[in-house]
């Protein structure tokens, strides 16, 4: 018996299904997957798709772009009233939790640009978008930490973080701290100290 002052859950947009699954399957499976299949997964038919997308790039583009602040917070959750140099390190943090995951298959982002090659697709542009976040990120709290060149370390932060996460895809394994210990290596040599 359901509660009476409890509304039952309102079903999901046929977009909103679109992105779920596109997410899902794009992450899973790669780039590769036809329109078909995720039609399929998504529960929507290909014409309810192109009324609302010209084209499966705008599907990937549009759900990467949903992901983005959700992965953003993901990452910099929990770190509100740390020092800077932990706000950073919780980041990495985040990472070497997620790369411990069997189903873990890297920065969605980065997998995506990678796989549709060109910089000016749609995905990639979104793609692009998200990795400047989170060095922006990187380069406030550096700045907030007194590096002597915020720009700098950001880009190497990203670098690290970045390549962790392809480390761990291509290794099949965990970061067993390595990318929270690299991390904390440019934060030393830039000034900024626990």
């Amino acid at each position: 018996m359901t509660n009476p002052t409890t509304k039952p859950a309102a079903p999901a947009s046929t977009r909103d299904r679109l992105l779920d699954a596109a997410a899902e399957l794009f992450y899973r499976e790669g780039v590769g997957v036809g329109v078909e299949a995720l039609c399929r997964t998504a529960g929507v038919s290909k014409r309810s798709m192109y009324q609302l997308f010209d084209s499966k790039d705008e599907v990937m583009a549009a759900s990467l772009e949903r992901s983005a602040l959700a992965y953003q917070a993901f990452l910099q959750s929990s770190a509100d009233g740390r020092s800077p140099r932990a706000r950073i390190l919780h980041v990495f943090e985040r990472l070497e939790e997620s790369a411990a995951a069997p189903d873990f298959r890297g920065c969605p982002f980065v997998a995506a640009a990678v796989e549709v090659k060109s910089p000016e697709h749609p995905a990639s542009l979104v793609a692009r978008r998200s990795k400047d976040a989170l060095t922006a990120f990187f380069q406030q709290e550096a700045e907030r930490g007194g590096a002597e060149d915020p720009a700098l370390l950001a880009r190497q932060l990203t670098v690290v973080f970045d390549g962790s996460s392809a480390r761990a895809v291509v290794q099949a394994q965990g970061l067993d701290g390595l990318a929270v210990a690299t991390a904390g290596a440019l934060l030393d040599g830039a000034g900024i100290h626990p």
